[in-house]
């Protein structure tokens, strides 16, 4: 395992990292959720990536039950939590990133985590109804209160994260030092445009998510949605149309070659694809089990593989034109 700063931040992340998005509460309990960790760790991953809204906050209750359990010395792993939607439906505690619903958040957070702090905090969508400034204070007492040591956005513009930088700077606020964006071989704007200039200008970490495309990438959908797969989850229904369109398929048939050059899988060719963007911090990947972890670190070793020539060819099946992502 390789480690990765921050961006410009001091703090190193694993190049690959364990997210429990989907997996923890819905298919993994604690103890399930503690193999699944302890696999990850073991491999050298040091970064465990959660959020207040996963699972209704069950997802942090099942990592902080695993974590316990675990007894790691807590400066040897780095945990993420983010806040926007909320848990309930109360005017000012969902779809907000108001100064008391932040404050309230964390300190939730950290009671379901059963930790004194987190080390990094995000905000999990940009709020347009909410003063940028209230919010950046908000997020720089958190900091200063020590429950938690960097915080960074979600899913924001670049315009929107270049404001939030310059207004903490103006302030002597402390600024966010990274995105967390959706990056695939399919979605990749938030690295195109105005974005390169922006990681390039401001040294922006970046910890991103959906590898595998919400698991398309694997080609297990070419038959149709497997009955254990994730778009058939109650509650992800909204995946099928995506993971059954057959110009996307087709796109992951065409990978199954230089899959098969590399002596790789789809999932490791996926995951060491977002590794060769020097822009990413670290790839939050998923798992359901053991021998998924096992399988997903493998990423590790093709990465090296990935030449050139063999990123041209996805670039070219998935008609991905550099030039043309710029001027977009």
């Amino acid at each position: 395992m390789q480690y990765r700063h921050l961006g410009r931040a001091g703090l190193q992340v694993s190049e690959l990292s364990f997210g429990s998005w989907v997996t923890f509460s819905n298919q993994a309990d604690s103890k399930l959720a503690a193999d699944i960790m302890s696999a990850a760790y073991e491999a050298g991953v040091n970064f465990f990536d959660n959020a207040e809204v996963y699972a209704g906050g069950k997802s942090e209750e099942v990592m902080g039950a695993a974590l316990k359990q675990l007894g790691w010395r807590r400066s040897s792993y780095l945990v993420s939590t983010k806040f926007y939607w909320g848990l309930t439906d109360g005017v000012n505690e969902r779809n907000t990133l108001n100064r008391k619903r932040l404050l309230e958040g964390i300190n939730g957070s950290l009671k379901r985590l059963q930790l004194e702090y987190v080390d990094l905090v995000f905000c999990h969508r940009p709020d347009p109804t909410t003063p940028i400034e209230e919010t950046i204070w908000a997020m720089h007492n958190i900091i200063e209160s020590g429950k938690a040591f960097y915080w960074g956005t979600s899913e924001w513009a670049a315009s929107e994260i270049v404001q939030a930088i310059d207004l903490a700077e103006r302030h002597h606020l402390h600024k966010p030092v990274m995105e967390q964006p959706q990056y695939n071989m399919f979605d990749r704007k938030r690295f195109s445009g105005d974005y390169v200039r922006f990681y390039k200008e401001y040294g922006y970490g970046s910890t991103t998510w959906s590898p595998l495309a919400s698991g398309l990438l694997t080609g297990k959908y070419k038959g149709g949605i497997p009955k254990d797969s994730r778009a058939a989850l109650k509650g992800y229904d909204w995946l099928q149309d995506r993971m059954t369109d057959k110009e996307r398929l087709a796109k992951v048939d065409a990978l199954q070659p230089i899959a098969n050059e590399l002596g790789c899988t789809l999932p490791q060719l996926a995951i060491a694809w977002c590794l060769k963007n020097p822009f990413v911090s670290t790839v939050i990947t998923g798992a359901s089990r053991v021998e998924q972890v096992h399988e997903n670190m493998k990423a590790i070793d093709v990465a090296p593989k990935l030449t050139s020539e063999y990123l041209a060819r996805i670039d070219e099946i998935f008609g991905f034109n550099e030039k043309n992502e710029e001027d977009d």
